[in-house]
């Protein structure tokens, strides 16, 4: 029987080409996530779970729209709003996108000053998307409530086929608390990054390692991911 190898004598065993090279990274973590944290390794996981979650409303709200033999009402008349007398379609939403949008530019420009240890403009960063968030919050709850004013239901609404009102609250509301949640989670972070908690490893909820801002990245992670899901409701939902 020959002895076992030991660890020094693995690492000069021969490594296989092409395919079968690639195949052998991945099953072995060499490359893929062999220097990914569990934060961030878990972030992706949920993002992932999300994603099919999002993908099946978006899905059942198509199929409804596709099904139904009433009338879809027009999005354009729905979410037009009064300006000066004179009614101009998806104006409120075109806003809301712009600030969402806006809001990734501003935590894009967090992570790459977190990587830095500039805590200032890092907490600093944070809170303006914070702010570019909660702004989107309180124009969703503007348009819910104007809707909600003008006869909509989860059961009903003035202009069609029922199924509007209840994948529109689904839909937008599910996407609002996801939104809601990543302001919470910013306000908190940007709060630790602005106390120096992330330089001298103060003990608590969230703190990585001394030096290490990656849950500033973590953040960031999540901020997108609901910025990038809106671009998908904004087509779907409000130019269909």
């Amino acid at each position: 029987m020959s002895a076992p190898l030991k660890p020094s004598s693995l690492e000069t065993l021969p490594r296989p080409s092409g395919l079968a090279g690639l195949a052998a990274d991945w099953a072995s973590d060499q490359r893929a996530f062999k220097n990914v944290s569990w934060g961030k390794a878990m972030m992706w996981i949920f993002l992932l779970s999300d994603t099919f979650i999002f993908g099946c409303f978006l899905i059942a709200y198509m199929s409804a729209r596709m099904a139904t033999t009433v009338p879809w009402p027009n999005p354009s008349e729905v979410f037009a709003l009064e300006i000066g007398g004179v009614e101009v379609p998806l104006i409120l939403i075109a806003i809301m996108t712009f600030v969402l949008i806006s809001s990734s530019g501003t935590m894009a420009m967090a992570v790459n000053y977190g990587y830095r240890r500039d805590r200032r403009k890092t907490a600093a960063l944070m809170l303006i998307t914070a702010l570019f968030g909660a702004t989107f919050v309180g124009m969703q709850a503007f348009e819910w409530s104007k809707l909600i004013a003008e006869g909509v239901r989860p059961w009903g609404n003035p202009w069609g086929a029922a199924q509007f009102g209840s994948t529109f609250f689904m839909i937008t509301g599910f996407h609002g608390t996801h939104v809601t949640i990543g302001v919470i989670f910013l306000l908190i972070i940007a709060r630790k990054v602005w106390r120096g908690d992330f330089d001298t490893e103060r003990r608590g909820f969230f703190t990585s390692r001394k030096g290490h801002y990656e849950i500033v990245e973590i953040t960031g992670l999540y901020w997108h991911f609901v910025d990038l899901v809106w671009v998908f409701i904004f087509a779907f939902f409000y130019l269909w």
